[in-house]
């Protein structure tokens, strides 16, 4: 029989186009800042930023990937409350990044099979 794995990340996918006056190192930078400050603040886990290897992608896919792991929803939760504490070293890190993109798609997954079956949960 299969075992479902123990309780597993959920991860926040951002598929990230720039602006076209951006500098892709300038971002990298700045995303680097913004995610470092959120994962020693225990807001988020873990990150990485890839980007688009010979433009080898599909339609809706960015130039840039950021995966962000998180151990639950109540830590995604956390990551978003971090904007509204209006700290302003945390506030410029994240408008530097954030003024850098023209496009951004999100999605949110999870480790999958897991023990949770949340295709059949509802609220209503």
């Amino acid at each position: 029989m299969y075992q479902f794995p123990g309780p597993g990340m959920t991860t926040y996918h951002c598929m990230i186009d720039l602006k076209p006056t951006a500098n892709a190192i300038a971002f990298a930078h700045a995303v680097h800042n913004w995610f470092e400050m959120l994962k020693s603040a225990g807001k988020i886990e873990n990150w990485q930023l890839q980007r688009r290897k010979l433009h080898l992608a599909g339609p809706g896919f960015g130039d840039f990937m950021l995966s962000v792991e998180l151990r639950d929803l109540a830590q995604l939760d956390l990551a978003f409350a971090h904007l509204g504490e209006h700290q302003d070293v945390s506030l410029r890190a994240y408008e530097q990044m954030h003024g850098m993109i023209e496009r951004c798609e999100v999605g949110l997954y999870r480790s999958y099979p897991d023990p949770v079956k949340a295709e059949r949960l509802a609220l209503i």
